[in-house]
């Protein structure tokens, strides 16, 4: 065997070895992209997950606040609703007729008359009249005197002489009590 029959041999042989060193490293290649795919694979799973909990958990969060401004919302309305009913039930009582508050304003003092027995009785303006007379007719009331008329949508108040006690029968006292009493009711039938 010669020299070029040796050296064709270790070629061929190196040939080999190369082919089989870049056949295992191909295989070595597939394997690692292979495993990184499937890492990647992985890895893109889980930040949809996460990305999708993420969202999920935002909309809840926004529809939460969406949900308390509108209840903000509504309660401020249904509020600003009561308020008006409020004005407007003290505005008609105090535009009832004459007649009602002859027979209020004489009902008021008598039951004032049974705590207080001389005072100062005090009411708006357009009922002053009504006091004096209602006054001067029943003798139960003749210790009470007229005092400056005060601000109030009807009713009276009425001072004891030495100023120690005063009773608050004005139609907006009697209205608040009934409001604060009754206004659990109230919202339940408006707003039911």
């Amino acid at each position: 065997m010669g020299l070029e029959a040796v050296v064709n041999e270790i070629r061929e042989k190196g040939r080999k070895e190369v082919e089989a060193i870049r056949a295992e490293t191909r295989a070595e290649v597939e394997e690692i992209l292979k495993e990184a795919q499937a890492r990647a694979a992985e890895i893109k799973l889980s930040a949809k997950e996460e990305a999708d909990r993420a969202a999920t958990h935002i909309i809840n969060q926004e529809v939460s606040a969406a949900n308390l401004v509108v209840k903000r919302q509504v309660l401020n309305a249904q509020k600003t609703l009561l308020d008006q009913v409020y004005s407007a039930s003290l505005a008609a009582i105090g535009d009832l007729p004459a007649e009602f508050q002859e027979k209020a304003l004489t009902d008021l003092l008598k039951r004032a008359a049974k705590v207080i027995k001389k005072g100062v009785v005090h009411a708006n303006e357009r009922d002053i009249p009504l006091v004096e007379d209602t006054i001067s007719r029943l003798k139960t009331l003749s210790g009470y005197t007229v005092g400056d008329p005060v601000d109030i949508p009807g009713g009276i108040i009425v001072e004891s002489s030495d100023g120690e006690l005063q009773l608050d029968y004005s139609y907006g006292t009697f209205l608040d009590e009934i409001w604060e009493s009754s206004l659990k009711d109230a919202s339940d039938i408006l707003f039911a």
